[in-house]
This record gives C-alpha cells, sequence and structure tokens, in this order.
C-alpha cells in the first residue's frame, strides 16, 4: 500500500521537520497498528511558517501554484509526477522530503532508483563548493569506477551538515573529476568545471527502512514530550555512517531557535542511530532547485530558462492578460490571475490569484499574490502583497500583507529598544511606526514578547472587503517609500502571526475558483468566436 502524508505547517515550524516526522509516525501507529509494516510512504513536510515565501503561509509550500499547466500545477502536483517510478522499487519504509524543492535527473532508460537496503538512503546531486555551503554534504567511501555514471550507488562515510568549505576540504567531501561527464547544469551548480575542477555532492530527499522508522518510533513514544526542534537533516543524517562523531551535537550555529534541551537530544539520537548505515544514490546527471525564498522563487518562475525549459514554464498560465513579448529574457510570471489590458507587470514579477484592473502598475521584482486592486496603485520594485481571508468572531474580514520581498521577517529582538534594528522595505522599524503614528509598546506585537519581528508585529490593517484590505495596507506601504504621515490608528490591526490564526482557508480557495471559473468561462467563449 502507497501512503501519501502532508504534514501540517504548524506541526513543522514547532517541532521541526524531524520532530514532526516522529509525530507522524507515531499517528500512523494508531491509525494502522501493525499494518503499517507493509506501507510505502512519502512523507511531505508542508513547509513550516514559510517566513522566506510567505505568500506560501497561508496553505504550505506543499500548495505553491507553478506557471504551468490547465488548470495549473500546483508543488505537490509536481512531486508526485517526479516519484511516480519510486513505490515500485521501494522496500516498506518512509521517503522523506521537502514542499519546496524540485529534483531533475536523467538515468538510462533501463536503470531505475532503488529504495531496498536497510538504514537510511539519500539523493546526491553534484554540485559547487559555495552551494554545499547551503546543504548536506555527503563524504562517500573510496568508488572504483574510472568513469562517472548518471546512476551510480555508494556508501556514505559521514554526513555533513551545512558544512564551510575548509570543513568540505578537511573532511575529504571534495570531488574532483575522473573523465567528467558533459552536462548543462543550473546556475550556482557547477557552471564551467573546467575553470573550477571541484564539486561536493549534496543531499535533496531521503529514505528510511521500516525497521529504522519503528526504531525512531519506539525512541519518540520513550521520551513522551518533544521540547525543541528536531532537524530530519541535521539531527537524524549527521549521526549515521562509519565516520559519524558526536561533536557535532554541540554546534548549534545552524539552529533556527536553540533550546536548553537541544544538545542532549541531539545526543540520544545520535547514539540511537549510531551505526545504522547512509547508502545514496548518486545521480551525476541532475539538477536541484530550492523555491524556498522571494527571492529564489521571483528568479526561478521569471529569469531562469533552464527551469522553464526542462519543466515547460509559461509566462502567463491559465490567466487573462496580453501575451508578453516573447523576445524578453526576464519576463513577468502571471499564474491563474485576471488583469486588465491596460495595466501593466514590469518583468521579474510574479502575481498569482489575483485581479488587477486597468490603472494598476506593479514594477520589477514584485509579488503580488490573491490580492483584488480595482483603484489606481503604483507598486513600487521590489514590494510583496499577499491578502489573506479572515475569520473573526464569525465573521469574514480581509487583511493584507505588504512589505519588501528582501524584508527578513525571521530577524528578531529580544527588547523594544532593540526593534531599531528591525528594517521594513529598507526603512528603520522605528521610523515607520512614526510614520504610522503606531506607539511603541508591548502590546504591537503579538506572540513571544522576548522574540520581537516583523512576522509578529502588529501593522496589517483588517477590513471588511479584500479590495479596502489591499489599498489601505498600499497606502501603508506607499507612506513608507514617500515618507508621509499614514495613521493606522483607527484600524484594528493583526500580526502575520495572527493572521494565519484566523485565516479563512475555504474563503480563500472560494476566490480562487472564482477566478478559475471565469478563465474557463473566458476561453470558451473564445474558441466559439474563432470556430
Amino acid at each position: 500500500m502507497f501512503l501519501l502524508i502532508l504534514l501540517e505547517p504548524k506541526l513543522v515550524h514547532i517541532y521541526g521537520n524531524g520532530g514532526s516526522t516522529l509525530c507522524a509516525l507515531r499517528c500512523l501507529e494508531k491509525l494502522y497498528g501493525d499494518e503499517w509494516n507493509s506501507f510505502t510512504i512519502l512523507l511531505i513536510h508542508s513547509g513550516g511558517y514559510s517566513q522566506r515565501l510567505p505568500n506560501a503561509s497561508a496553505l504550505g509550500k506543499i500548495f505553491t501554484a507553478l506557471p504551468f499547466g490547465s488548470p495549473i500545477y500546483q508543488m505537490l502536483e509536481l512531486k508526485l509526477a517526479m516519484y511516480i517510478d519510486f513505490p515500485s522499487h521501494m522496500n516498506p519504509g518512509i521517503l522523506v522530503t521537502c514542499a519546496d524543492d524540485i529534483e531533475l535527473y536523467s538515468i538510462g532508460e533501463s536503470e531505475y532508483i532503488r529504495f531496498d537496503k536497510p538504514g537510511f538512503t539519500a539523493l546526491a546531486h553534484p554540485s559547487s563548493l559555495t552551494v554545499g555551503t547551503t546543504h548536506g554534504v555527503f563524504v562517500l567511501e573510496p568508488f572504483n569506477y574510472l568513469e562517472h555514471r548518471d546512476l551510480e550507488y555508494r556508501s556514505c562515510h559521514r554526513f555533513l551538515h551545512k558544512p564551510s568549505i575548509e570543513k568540505m576540504y578537511q573532511f575529504d567531501a571534495v570531488c574532483r573529476p575522473r573523465n567528467f561527464f558533459q552536462q548543462n547544469f543550473a546556475e550556482g551548480y557547477i557552471p564551467s568545471l573546467k575553470l573550477d575542477p571541484e564539486y561536493v555532492y549534496t543531499d535533496s530527499l531521503f529514505y528510511m527502512d521500516h525497521k529504522t522508522a519503528k526504531k525512531l518510533l519506539a525512541f519518540y513514544e520513550k521520551i513522551g514530550t518533544l521540547n525543541c526542534e528536531i532537524d530530519a537533516y541535521g539531527d537524524f543524517l549527521q549521526a549515521l555512517g562509519p565516520g559519524a562523531t558526536v561533536e557535532y551535537t554541540r554546534n548549534t550555529s545552524n539552529v533556527t531557535k536553540e533550546e536548553s534541551e537541544l544538545v542532549d537530544m541531539r545526543q540520544r539520537i545520535f547514539h540511537l542511530l549510531q551505526g545504522t548505515s547512509l547508502n545514496v544514490v548518486v545521480l551525476n546527471n541532475s539538477k536541484f532547485y530550492h523555491i524556498g525564498t522571494t527571492e529564489e522563487y521571483l528568479f526561478h518562475f521569471t529569469s531562469d530558462s533552464n527551469l522553464k525549459s526542462e519543466l515547460g514554464l509559461q509566462s502567463i498560465a491559465f490567466s487573462i492578460f496580453p501575451a508578453i513579448p516573447e523576445c524578453s529574457s526576464n519576463k513577468s510570471c502571471i499564474i491563474q490571475s485576471i488583469l486588465d489590458s491596460r495595466c501593466s507587470v514590469a518583468p521579474g514579477s510574479v502575481v498569482e490569484y489575483s485581479r488587477l484592473g486597468p490603472d494598476v502598475s506593479v514594477g520589477e521584482n514584485c509579488i503580488i499574490s490573491g490580492s483584488y486592486i480595482i483603484t489606481t496603485a503604483v507598486l513600487s520594485a521590489h514590494s510583496f502583497v499577499c491578502s489573506l481571508s479572515l475569520k473573526m468572531n464569525r465573521h469574514l474580514k480581509y487583511s493584507t500583507m505588504a512589505c519588501g520581498v528582501q524584508d527578513n521577517l525571521k530577524k528578531n529582538v529580544k527588547t523594544l529598544s532593540d526593534i531599531k534594528l528591525l528594517q521594513f522595505f529598507g526603512v528603520c522599524f522605528l521610523s515607520c511606526l512614526d510614520i504610522w503614528n503606531l506607539k511603541v509598546t508591548e502590546e504591537l506585537f503579538s506572540g513571544n514578547k522576548t522574540c520581537l519581528s516583523l512576522w509578529n508585529a502588529r501593522i496589517f490593517p483588517v477590513c471588511s472587503s479584500l479590495s479596502d484590505s489591499v489599498t489601505t495596507s498600499l497606502k501603508m506601504l506607499n507612506a513608507v517609500q514617500n515618507k508621509s504621515a499614514f495613521s493606522l490608528n483607527k484600524y484594528k490591526l493583526l500580526s502575520i502571526e495572527e493572521m494565519l490564526f484566523y485565516k479563512d482557508v475555504e474563503d480563500m480557495i472560494t476566490y480562487r475558483e472564482q477566478i478559475f471559473l471565469e478563465i474557463t468561462l473566458n476561453r470558451k467563449q473564445s474558441d466559439l468566436e474563432t470556430s
């Protein structure tokens, strides 16, 4: 039996992708008992709170819309298509993957990827050393083949999590070509091996057999409640292979949130998994794309000719909007949206699930999501606008997050006196509060009062209509850019954190369906007129 599990963002955010994986194992045990011993399971981490790509925060990155298909495809459907051959060559166990990456590879017609060995099995992709600093890197056991093959089954000596380049050399993770194969790698992934013939093998998804999954489940049931985040990659994989040592457990430099119990928990996981094998499926003719930040999202959907040609991405995907000139290499990207022919969208911007009127001008490198703009509006370059439906006291309301695409929503300070260190659209946040006539008090922030950030700042107005919500948030954004006063005192204000608590997913889906039906009807009418 093949089973698909999507882990909700809140669960991933609280326990980390490793902790949420353990929660999923316990749910499987409760639901199916011994029956799941024979299951092949695809487990996808839906994306946490997606603070680096907040237009995916409400539904999760796994439901990110992709610019192709009629109707448009989402990341979930692409994942299922990419992994369609895996279950038939997989022993009972769990395949663990993230929601914001795309793995493309080529192997021989008679070859297939097998997940049939005990312990863990991971995919590996050749990457530049720079890319390796932000991923997991495999230190492989020696291999006696003289030439690279598209598909190789290797053993891993140890796994390094986001290592420095110095550590890659120190632990012999850096590879040099034997008789190197000729490929066209994605930007950042060995763009020119003739100039720099060194590379590392980086991670993407991994599989664990049923016996290993049961061992982790028994461990989780023994400890009871988790009091710290666990990383499925950093905390599980670093314990594997004959070269693994306990030193990594004390290195918290790559940890998002450091808790007092973390080191102890890591050490317990290390001793649990120590000696477990880490098998590696090396895909030498492969590419790994990450679409987890606003910068990556904009680049891959508007400017990356490689991904566009490989997946057939479209500049206008299931939308109503005049054609974009094909001569332009850096285009805008319109996904399931209705745009008036007189509005303008500059190159490098993405518009999804939105309606834009005739007097709307969108600057370069903007993201517009779930919005309805019918009044005159000018969105400066690098603007981020995303509208959410809310259910508050049984009433339908709307709020729109508006900021800069490069704003760091995760950056936090511990005291009110330090909020001057935060920046909103490149402007000191303290100055923004003056422009909006908001006082600096603890009530300005939701949630943890010792973790103050743009994420939990109560600055976004609540309105009764979607269009009013967008218009009001754009006014506060323009006020900052123009350094002109715009008082938010008369509005009910929410933080992004609170918007997600009150989100009305059903109404957001209804809005998308309305756009879908209007586009479908428009296409039918066009077909009738041309027939």
